[in-house]
């Protein structure tokens, strides 16, 4: 296996083309959005902001960003599920465009012909919605709870620019990742995902209690939500914690590494690379990549492996990617 070798992001910012990288203008967001009107309010700088700490508030503001940045017009997602930071998720599949681009001479491959796989794409489609809107990718995107892949359905079928590109599947095997989702034959460009982090709801109750006081919401009354951004207990935490996770999509992978380009996850903690990086050499992965990623004072990081040897890549080049440079959405 090669060495491992890592890309540090020099600027504490966001990706150089993610749109969110200023300020949050709420003039034009509730404009996009009414509905975020009523959450908007001065901070104690005179800017105006939302309460971070309202689940309300912050799915409204979701809802707002997909509206004005990314044209969708209809996003909503059940109580108690997960509704992400748009900023920070944008800028992993940024850096996903990144990383096709160091393997296609420097072009970000676009279009339909390039097929991105989410672990875990949860009831937001986040991901997806963003890789497609942006790059013109098709995903397929994987999940255990039916409500979540049945509310991913429904926004794909409510947005006409999303209809036929997104396909959300069940995952009805709740020990396995890869199998029983990829079918015969299939390749993607690469695959995504935000693994469980905690290894127990005990834990992840902890950090969220560590959160809040940081919210200074530690006199918060007893019905108050724990989680601004919700979750359901799969998208939370599993046995291992991510690292667990993640090797078992590495050993897993294996059986696919002549069907898929890169395989990706987010890494939240420093420590579990170590780990994952051990599994990676002792499955025999070609090549190992870190990229971390600056979001203001939080580094964080996602680890991409492949099975593909040189020849392999570069077939795999020619095949899909080639021809295929300057097909998308936008110009680079």
């Amino acid at each position: 296996m090669k060495k491992s070798n890592a890309i540090r992001t020099h600027k504490a910012e966001l990706h150089s083309r993610n749109p969110h990288r200023g300020r949050y203008d709420f003039a034009v967001l509730t404009k996009a959005s009414p509905a975020l009107s009523p959450f908007v309010q001065l901070n104690r700088f005179g800017n105006e902001s939302i309460d971070f700490a309202d689940p309300q508030a912050v799915k409204a503001l979701n809802q707002a960003l997909l509206s004005h940045f990314y044209g969708v017009a209809f996003w909503d997602i059940p109580p108690g599920f997960l509704c992400p930071p748009i900023p920070g998720r944008a800028d992993y599949v940024h850096y996903l465009a990144d990383l096709l681009a160091d393997s296609n001479n420097g072009v970000v491959p676009r279009g339909r012909t390039v097929r991105a796989l989410d672990i875990g794409i949860g009831a937001n489609c986040v991901y997806p919605i963003i890789g497609n809107r942006t790059y013109g990718w098709q995903f397929v995107g994987s999940d255990i709870n039916a409500i979540a892949v049945g509310t991913v359905q429904t926004i794909v079928r409510s947005n006409r620019c999303l209809s036929g590109k997104i396909e959300a599947r069940l995952q009805k095997q709740q020990n396995h990742i890869f199998n029983g989702i990829w079918k015969a034959g299939e390749h993607f460009d690469i695959t995504l995902c935000n693994p469980p982090f905690h290894t127990s709801e005990a834990a992840m109750t902890a950090e969220s209690d560590r959160k809040w006081r940081g919210l200074k919401k530690d006199q918060q009354p007893a019905a108050a939500p724990k989680l601004n951004f919700g979750g359901q207990a799969d998208e939370l935490w599993c046995e291992g914690g991510e690292e667990g996770f993640i090797c078992r999509m590495v050993q897993e992978s294996k059986a696919y590494g002549e069907q898929c380009y890169w395989f990706t996850s987010l890494v939240a903690k420093q420590a579990s690379l170590a780990g994952i990086q051990r599994v990676l050499k002792q499955t025999g992965a070609a090549q190992v990549r870190v990229i971390e990623m600056a979001q203001g004072q939080k580094i964080s990081r996602f680890i991409a492996w492949s099975f593909l040897s040189p020849e392999q890549r570069e077939d795999w080049q020619s095949s899909y990617w080639t021809m295929h440079n300057t097909a998308g959405l936008e110009a680079e």
